[in-house]
């Protein structure tokens, strides 16, 4: 059981938010609201931010890569600051994850967000604990949706691509179950730029992570 991390398992939104108008003030650029920042979520930090710098969901050519690179490390700086104070776990992620551990299932993270901060974010709010292994967005060469991570987990536990089932709450973590053969979970809510997951056809479609379990009744 493979999970995404932001909009599957934690609304990490209002974090996200703060440390990106942080970087934009500190920038002179004009704030952006928690909405628009919600829709730029979703392809990592580099890609949040320079939607953010270009105020669109379509980067703009003419970004500068110092700004955008200066970006980077003021984002990094104010979102660790943050320390993730304002995320919350979703309904029902405590009890579908104990339900898991108990079957057993081994299940793992992989997250677009930057590595350096996964092991906090679980850590703070207590799951850390679940999972056998955790990838963060600069764990492998290419984040989703490219297949490689998941590729990478077939081979390493030895599985056929069946036998993975990737959670996610947006249309990266579908296609990128997609490209690796693997069958998907797609949940409605979370961050997947305004698009309904249902676009995406994964396997199974839920308003609610609970639901994960009635697949194994």
């Amino acid at each position: 059981m493979v999970f995404d991390l932001d909009g599957t398992l934690l609304d990490s939104v209002p974090d996200i938010a703060l440390a990106t108008n942080q970087t934009l003030q500190a920038l002179r650029k004009a704030p952006l609201s928690e909405a628009q920042i919600r829709d730029f979520v979703g392809n990592g930090a580099d890609v949040l931010l320079a939607r953010a710098l270009s105020g669109s969901m379509c980067v703009s050519p003419q970004l500068d890569h110092r700004l955008h690179k200066e970006a980077r490390r003021l984002f990094d700086i104010y979102y660790a600051q943050t320390g993730h104070q304002s995320s919350q776990l979703y309904p029902g992620v405590i009890a579908t994850l104990d339900a898991l551990k108990a079957m057993p299932m081994p299940m793992v993270i992989l997250t677009n967000k930057p590595s350096q901060f996964v092991p906090g974010v679980l850590e703070q709010h207590k799951i850390a604990e679940y999972f056998c292994k955790v990838l963060g967005g600069d764990a492998f060469a290419a984040k989703k949706p490219d297949p490689m991570a998941l590729n990478w987990l077939q081979a390493k536990y030895q599985l056929q691509p069946q036998q993975i089932l990737m959670v996610g709450d947006s249309k990266h973590d579908i296609q990128a179950a997609k490209n690796s053969g693997c069958m998907s979970f797609g949940l409605t809510y979370g961050y997947n730029h305004g698009e309904p997951i249902s676009d995406s056809e994964p396997d199974y479609v839920a308003d609610d992570l609970t639901q994960l379990l009635h697949i194994f009744s």
